[in-house]
């Protein structure tokens, strides 16, 4: 790359986090990663990689990445929302608890660091581009899957990703999303492989490094916004 661009990447320390990163040090971009715990999940501090711990749901943390982000590499000029969480239960199951906690990460998670991140690229005056990880659940529910306030959230950063590729596009500050299907994460390491395959019309699933590859797609196409990108072996073309 002519010019090294910096990316922010939540959710970082595991799963498709963990693959967003590497795949943006990979291609020499300057990375700045958070999670809870993301000194300790095998990454290490280098002249691209700077690691801030902190809970994303949290306005504090997203305070000190973004200013991490400038002091160390001057910019941002990506952001990945990875950060997420997700549970499978009758709608009547969930508590209130629980329901506080998937706004928290999930939404919350998102404004916080998305505002001082717009904030940024606006004074930068040379766009941007902010990618979320979703779900093809959100919009193509599955019957024996049942997720629906871990959806409502994530339907909710579909619905503010076409929001604000409106607000922006002006700006030339794109909004796009990845909605995976299965994928093989440790959210899924007690879960049999053969039954996952059952969950999307092509009986396969896929890899982080899958959900990567789309999200350096989005940050590098300029000319795409406002897309919802699903990853999902098929899961949103219906009934199978």
């Amino acid at each position: 790359m002519a010019d090294k661009k910096t990316v922010v990447v939540t959710g970082a320390s595991q799963g498709i986090g963990a693959a967003v990163v590497q795949a943006f040090l990979d291609r020499d971009y300057n990375v700045v990663a958070t999670s809870r715990s993301i000194s300790k999940s095998g990454f290490a501090p280098s002249p691209k990689l700077a690691l801030v711990d902190g809970d994303i749901g949290q306005a504090a943390t997203a305070e000190k990445v973004t200013q991490t982000a400038i002091d160390k590499f001057g910019s941002i000029d990506h952001v990945v929302n990875c950060a997420g969480i997700f549970s499978v239960k009758p709608f009547t199951d969930y508590t209130a608890d629980e329901f506080h906690r998937f706004v928290s990460t999930n939404l919350e998670g998102f404004i916080f660091i998305m505002q001082h991140a717009v904030r940024q690229m606006l004074s930068q005056g040379t766009g941007g581009s902010v990618t979320s990880i979703t779900a093809a659940l959100a919009d193509n529910p599955i019957s024996g899957s049942p997720a629906s306030i871990p959806m409502m959230t994530k339907g909710g950063l579909d619905a503010i990703t076409l929001s604000l590729a409106n607000e922006y596009a002006e700006k030339k500050i794109r909004f796009n999303a990845v909605a995976p299907g299965i994928v093989d994460t440790p959210l899924h390491k007690n879960d049999p492989k053969e039954v996952l395959k059952t969950r999307t019309p092509m009986g396969t699933i896929s890899d982080p490094k899958d959900i990567a590859e789309a999200v350096i797609y989005l940050a590098e196409a300029s000319h795409v916004t406002g897309e919802v990108l699903h990853v999902d072996d098929g899961a949103h073309v219906g009934k199978w």
